[in-house]
């Protein structure tokens, strides 16, 4: 067979082929010059980055004749052999298939002997990750001290499974993915010497397939140009790779954002029926979203685009869509590639993200009226108890207290609690004067409704309050009994929130005055005391079974109700 695929006849020869690893050529063409060059290394990075082909070209510049260089001349004996696997001295293990304590034995013997035609013995293990725990065991002495004309190499792509006993004795040397546009300039040096006609949307949509790997990228466009007749062109890569073209996705990510779901399930049945990969789909459809996204933000950054390019119908989407829409879309296309991943009916969950995405948009351009008369009911009833207070506060000034009984006096000034609360006894024992049972029952009645809408609405207010209970309540204002004396003072942290919410449900406003527990069965036995007792003076000194009642107990403690 005298035809060669191209990522065999265009691997990299010199460090100056190697694409997108300077950082690793430099390094090591630098410490050939200098000889100081290492006797253990590990190069590690995705599949195609060029990590045996930089071994390979290391081993030759080391033994080139011409050395100390900085390239190897590709032309003398050793260089040539090396090439084509004629010189023994360097060796080229795969440890897929040699993975046993023997292999590697074999190796630590034949270590020792000195290079039988080039000055240093090359050993490139590739996959090494793959060899048992007892062969890394083996290998270990070797390698930390082998002979001074040997020089280990080993390749992998998972460093993580490789020892770390193995790893502190290697220099590492990290291979990184392949950028896109140094993908595509390396192709066109290819089909410029091939004399191959690829269009530039082509080379750049087999850049993206191959995901930062040159030998993914080489394979696809040669599978290409199988495919195609004389020209290879953006459709023969997509009919290849199974990618989906810019202008199927325009129309696509237009429907979803137009609510257009029988356009956008159409077209996604349509991709299916003609053999389009799902994943791939899904796939391009995220670094449409990425490139939608930034070209919106920063449309000078067009050279940064991956996937889309800067077209009309590309413009005019991205001057349609808002920013916000493009950022959920990217989250839930990507939830929908980790779960096609694991199932065996990938388009189901696919038509659900595009459902999700057209529902959302309703959302956000269909406002909620209920929404917005709640807001609207909340701003209004906080305004009319700003007001109400106000006018509270200009028409009822601070004045001096009247003189009163002795009793009366230790409880009459208003005092702070150990939590800094100043409990208005003169403004609960006016409000008593206007309360009555009817207005108390019809809070009692609703207290339930309030507590539970409260908690919806604002999980922290609804914590000061649970633990009291509606005490007495006019036509304006409710007391409430508070059974811990610290609520009172974070209830009036959140005044205007609970006010409001009471409103909500008891349909009229009330000003509400927190009291402690204790302090209300005070207030409450003084005022009951001193409004009943001149009026049924005369009952209870003819009543012989109250008499007898006071004697027991005493005034202070004694009620008396119909």
């Amino acid at each position: 067979m005298s035809y060669q695929a191209l990522y065999r006849v265009w691997r990299p020869r010199k460090f100056q082929d190697v694409v997108g690893q300077t950082h690793i050529t430099r390094t090591l063409q630098n410490a050939i010059i200098q000889e100081k060059f290492s006797h253990a290394y590990l190069f590690s990075g995705p599949r195609g980055t060029g990590k045996t082909s930089a071994a390979k070209i290391f081993a030759k510049t080391i033994n080139c004749e011409h050395a100390p260089v900085k390239e190897p001349c590709n032309e003398c004996a050793a260089c040539r052999g090396i090439q084509d696997g004629s010189i023994s001295d360097v060796i080229e293990i795969d440890a897929a298939s040699n993975t046993s304590v023997d292999d590697i034995r074999e190796i630590r013997d034949k270590v020792k002997y000195a290079s039988s035609v080039v000055p240093y013995k090359v050993y490139i293990i590739d996959e090494v990750h793959m060899i048992s725990v007892n062969a890394f065991n083996a290998l270990l002495k070797t390698l930390e001290e082998p002979p001074k004309h040997v020089v280990f190499i080993l390749a992998t792509t998972e460093p993580h499974k490789i020892p770390l006993t193995i790893l502190s004795r290697c220099q590492r040397f990290d291979f990184k993915p392949i950028s896109n546009q140094a993908i595509v300039e390396r192709m066109q040096t290819i089909i410029g010497t091939e004399n191959i006609s690829v269009s530039s949307e082509a080379l750049e949509t087999v850049a993206l397939a191959a995901e930062g790997g040159m030998r993914d990228a080489l394979s696809i466009l040669d599978q290409a140009i199988s495919y195609s007749e004389e020209s290879v062109e953006l459709e023969d890569v997509l009919a290849v790779t199974g990618g989906v073209s810019q202008q199927i996705l325009n129309r696509i990510v237009k429907a979803m954002y137009e609510r257009n779901v029988e356009d956008a399930l159409r077209l996604l049945d349509e991709l299916i029926q003609n053999g389009k990969d799902p994943g791939r789909f899904v796939y391009d459809m995220i670094y449409f979203m990425r490139d939608l996204l930034l070209f919106k933000s920063a449309p000078d950054l067009e050279g940064l685009l991956e996937r889309a390019r800067v077209e009309e119908e590309f413009t005019q989407l991205a001057d349609m869509i808002s920013i916000d829409w493009v950022q959920h879309a990217i989250m839930q296309l990507n939830q929908c590639q980790q779960e096609i991943k694991w199932t065996n009916s990938p388009k189901v969950f696919i038509e659900i993200t595009i459902l999700s995405l057209t529902n959302r948009v309703q959302k956000e351009e269909t406002p909620s009226a209920s929404g917005d008369t709640e807001m609207v009911t909340k701003l209004t009833s906080r305004l009319a108890t700003l007001e109400k207070e106000l006018t509270m506060l200009k028409e009822n000034p601070v004045v001096q207290s009247q003189p009163v009984p002795q009793r009366e006096t230790r409880r009459a000034p208003a005092r702070s609690s150990k939590n800094g609360f100043k409990i208005p006894y003169d403004r609960i024992r006016e409000a008593l004067k206007q309360a009555g049972k009817p207005a108390l029952k019809s809070v009692q009645s609703h207290w339930a409704d309030f507590l539970s809408k409260l908690k919806t609405t604002n999980a922290p207010a609804h914590a000061t309050i649970q633990d009291s209970k509606p005490a007495a309540a006019s036509d304006e204002i409710l007391i409430v009994a508070f059974k811990y004396e610290i609520h009172c003072s974070l209830f009036m942290d959140n005044r205007e929130t609970v006010e409001s919410v009471l409103e909500t449900v008891m349909g009229k406003n009330l000003t509400i005055i927190p009291i402690p527990e204790k302090a209300w069965t005070e207030l409450r036995a003084e005022y009951i005391n001193k409004q009943e007792k001149p009026a049924d003076s005369e009952q209870e000194q003819a009543d012989p079974l109250i008499e007898e009642a006071r004697k027991l107990v005493g005034d202070d403690l004694l009620e008396i109700h119909d």
